[in-house]
């Protein structure tokens, strides 16, 4: 099993960036796809979650309004569309795969991709 995130980088405040998580090895329509972040020394925290069989979605409430998770079962991939962009949204972003439920807990997903820096600067 493979999950690979892609689209992160420099953003300004208020700008918007689109990440996106393929994976491979799995079928993305029996899972639940979460984007968790982690910036440094802070614990990693779930952004958004989807139940990729009925499309109900989860967020945090930092990021909810501003945020978007999606997937596109024909691709195997699941996106985050991030608008309106602070700083305090600078972390590196992963996605993650558990076999069942949205969990909250990072331990309760089976498989993790490498990440992706997102940074939201002047």
């Amino acid at each position: 099993v493979k999950l690979v995130e892609s689209g992160g980088g420099l953003v300004q405040p208020g700008g918007s960036v689109r990440l996106s998580c393929a994976a491979s090895g799995l079928d993305i329509e029996y899972y639940s796809m979460g984007w968790f972040r982690q910036a440094p020394g802070k614990e990693r925290e779930r952004v958004s979650c989807i139940i990729v069989s009925d499309g109900t979605t989860y967020y945090a409430g930092s990021v909810r309004g501003r945020f978007t998770i999606s997937s596109d079962n024909a691709k195997n991939t699941v996106y985050l569309q991030m608008n309106s962009l602070k700083p305090e949204d600078t972390s590196f972003y992963f996605c993650a795969a558990a076999r069942e439920w949205c969990e909250d807990e990072p331990d309760d997903y089976a498989y993790w991709g490498q990440g992706t820096q997102v940074t939201v600067s002047s």
